[in-house]
């Protein structure tokens, strides 16, 4: 049963938000085995100045070890 959320910089369309949600499922069923029925996704749009405090700080730089993709961005270079 997975479940994603999806972070994502504001400024993307709904079209756009549901064909991640159905690729994101799609992927999931394909290489997961997921049964389409259970898996949800959420996306949440955070403004791009509040990125690094709202999404970097708290959720990503903790979790660097472990990222099966890190990031390619420094933090120093996101706004403020």
């Amino acid at each position: 049963m997975p479940h994603v959320i999806l972070k994502l910089a504001t400024g993307r369309s709904e079209t756009i938000k549901q064909q991640l949600a159905d690729a994101m499922t799609q992927s999931l069923v394909d290489i997961a085995g997921a049964d389409a029925a259970q898996v949800s996704v959420a996306i949440e749009d955070i403004d791009i100045r509040d990125w690094r405090r709202l999404v970097y700080e708290p959720i990503i730089a903790p979790a660097l070890p472990g990222l099966y993709r890190r990031p390619g961005y420094r933090p120093e270079d996101l706004p403020e």
